[in-house]
């Protein structure tokens, strides 16, 4: 199978929904297909050359890390807007406030995975308005803020957890600015001071 063919079934593990009133346009700038599929990618590149050198997936621990590198893998976003995204966090972590993006693992057994041709990875549900207030509060464009959350996100969903504590921070923060740094950007916990 040629390399263009593999993208193209690889773009078909990414799947991306929003609430109705994320209007196209919105979509079209800011979470194209390409753009979210290659930090996809990328993320997964880097967690593979991990488990290569003896890394454990928190949340798949239990499945043979050759057989979770063979797999296609599949994500889902769901973009939505801050009145929705507050319902959200409130009912997942019992927080008041929109967030920038929440995680929700597939949670399947092993069992199960082993068998399916494809490995759900879960779902990340990202707030749009809140992704841009934040951009701008951080002195980032937007694809740059949605390109390191996104990769955040799916961190935490193979499992790694920044809030167990300082060691689990820094190692998934190390994570993020080395994934980052393969797609060209930049270190996104440097504030730029001018």
């Amino acid at each position: 199978m040629s390399q263009t063919n593999d993208n193209e079934e690889n773009l078909d593990t990414l799947d991306i929904s929003a609430n109705h009133s994320i209007d196209d346009e919105t979509l079209d700038a800011f979470y194209r297909r390409e753009q979210l599929q290659s930090v996809l990618m990328a993320t997964l590149a880097y967690i593979d050359g991990r488990l290569e050198k003896g890394l454990t997936l928190p949340y798949f621990a239990d499945i043979d890390a050759e057989l979770w590198q063979e797999k296609l893998k599949a994500l889902d976003i769901y973009i939505t807007d801050e009145n929705e995204g507050r319902e959200l966090n409130l009912e997942a972590r019992g927080k008041d406030y929109a967030t920038n993006i929440l995680s929700y693992p597939s949670d399947l057994p092993a069992a199960i995975i082993e068998l399916m041709p494809t490995l759900p990875l879960g779902e990340l549900i990202i707030c749009h308005d809140v992704m841009v207030r934040e951009a701008a509060e951080q002195e980032k464009t937007v694809p740059q803020h949605i390109s390191h959350l996104l990769t955040h996100g799916i961190l935490h969903l193979l499992g790694f957890d920044h809030e167990l504590g300082q060691a689990e921070q820094d190692e998934m923060e190390a994570f993020e600015v080395d994934i980052l740094a393969g797609l060209n950007l930049p270190n996104p916990y440097i504030v730029d001071s001018k």
